[in-house]
């Protein structure tokens, strides 16, 4: 079977298969590159190494979130053109995504690298973690470009259903990068400089096995750097389409700043636990956060082929799915609290308070899943503006003003169990804000293409195309 008929006809199961099993994979494997460098570190048995870590963790997290501007923005414009059976834009798609993401990582280089102590100060390093933060992240620096590059192409070549093929250079650099931090940290005592390095030279292999890959099985993708690249009817829908999930990302580093900060407060014993706890709850977070994404190019194709009733019962069936699985990985991570924790650093204070910011991270398992696929399927059929704002609540809105009342009612207990609250909040206007959008779908889906239905031409024109229009959206929010 064809990827693209998978898409259009497979069941849930197969797509789970083709799709969101290969984005698993690449999360797991993302997890564990993540927790790599905590978890070698740790072996040192130094806090504050592990802390220097955890501050430059955000520069990181932005990085993450430029490339899912062109990766997730130009994934989805390509799998609505392919439901739509237009094949001629994917080319320049990749062309601007590989432009702009170029531009983009040499500038950061330059002023992470430049500016690295200033930098370093801004994210909350003091006088015991100073020196080895500004290490962590004028090396990491090296590897924006190559950032950049794997994020961005390993989103969208498997646009077409095929989750498989990128899956293969996400594992082999992320394979070599925790080879390389057990080399440099444990045998060569590189430490915190190892640790940097290693993620360098992890990203190269990656982004030589995507080259290779683009030249050999998916020679459709490869960038066409014209003059078409950089039209209007390309350029604003790969950047709207991208913008939630890069908000998201973005805002999460600007908040996770804060909170560093604030847990600074109450010294580097309170990161690391907070640092350790963080990479425990993120194997929940990001496992489903996997499944959601995985399923993205078959809402995006159903919805470009406007088969809204087979997108609606994806979303309802990954749904289900994304509650069960966070329900029973909650509660493993419930009942494996010590040892997870304990398994990171040999420090009792850290232990200690790790148990309790596991606790606070933990107890929205079972619901994320909810927030996450309300804000993938918002994103997936175009409805830019909704899924920002869903962003803009969870990372920023509810979440900053409810860090700073809780720290300093609660401490720095208050810091740790602030996303939980925000999360309760955020989940309730996120659904409204879904069921609303696909209300209006089925209107236009029952209408004969009337002036208000959405035609093709929403996703792919110009700005004027790019989405419903606020009054057209009144109209019919007053009609149903």
């Amino acid at each position: 079977m064809k990827n693209d008929s998978v898409l259009e006809k497979g069941s849930f199961w197969e797509l789970m298969l083709k799709l969101s099993v290969p984005t698993v994979v690449v999360i797991l494997i993302m997890i564990i590159y993540n927790v790599a460098d905590t978890y070698f570190i740790g072996q040192t048995g130094d806090p504050n190494k592990i802390s220097a870590i955890s501050l430059g963790m955000p520069l990181f997290t932005i990085l993450s979130g430029i490339g899912t501007l062109f990766g997730n923005g130009g994934t989805t414009s390509v799998s609505i053109a392919l439901g739509e059976g237009n094949k001629d834009k994917i080319r320049h798609v990749t062309g601007f995504c590989f432009t702009g993401g170029l531009i983009i990582s040499l500038i950061f280089f330059a002023v992470v690298f430049g500016f690295s102590d200033k930098i370093a100060i801004l994210l909350g390093a003091d006088a015991h973690t100073l020196a080895d933060t500004i290490t962590y992240i004028k090396i990491f620096s090296f590897s924006a470009p190559l950032v950049l590059l794997s994020q961005c192409f390993g989103s969208i070549i498997r646009a077409d259903g095929d989750g498989a093929t990128p899956m293969m250079a996400t594992l082999s650099g992320t394979m070599l990068n925790i080879v390389l931090d057990a080399l440099f940290i444990l045998v060569f005592h590189w430490d915190v400089f190892g640790a940097a390095f290693a993620t360098v030279l992890g990203n190269v292999l990656t982004s030589v096995i995507l080259l290779a890959l683009m030249f050999t099985k998916k020679r459709a993708f490869l960038p066409s750097i014209t003059k078409e690249a950089f039209t209007t009817g390309i350029m604003i829908p790969v950047i709207t389409l991208g913008l939630p999930m890069t908000v998201s990302t973005i805002l999460s580093s600007v908040s996770g700043i804060i909170a560093n900060r604030m847990m600074m407060n109450y010294g580097s014993t309170y990161l690391a636990a907070q640092s350790v706890a963080g990479k425990v709850n993120m194997v929940i977070t990001m496992l489903i956060m996997a499944i959601c994404m995985g399923m993205q190019p078959a809402i995006s194709f159903n919805f470009g082929a406007k088969n809204y009733t087979r997108m609606k019962s994806i979303i309802k069936s990954t749904g289900t799915f994304s509650v069960v699985l966070g329900l029973i990985l909650t509660a493993l991570v419930f009942i494996f609290k010590n040892s997870l924790v304990a398994a990171f650093i040999d420090d009792a204070d850290v232990i200690s308070i790790g148990q309790i910011f596991v606790l606070a991270g933990v107890i929205v398992g079972p619901v994320f899943g909810i927030y996450q696929l309300c804000q993938t399927s918002l994103q997936a059929t175009g409805k830019a503006s909704y899924a920002i704002f869903a962003s803009l609540l969870d990372k920023g809105l509810i979440y900053i003003p409810v860090l700073i009342i809780l720290n300093r009612i609660f401490g720095a207990y208050g810091v740790a169990f602030a996303h939980a609250v925000t999360m309760f909040f955020t989940i309730i206007i996120t659904v409204l804000l879904t069921l609303k959008w696909f209300r209006s779908l089925t209107i236009d889906s029952s209408s004969s293409k009337t002036p208000g239905s959405i035609t093709s031409t929403t996703i792919h024109g110009t700005q004027k195309h790019q989405d419903i229009s606020d009054e057209k959206q009144n109209a019919q929010s007053t009609c149903a």
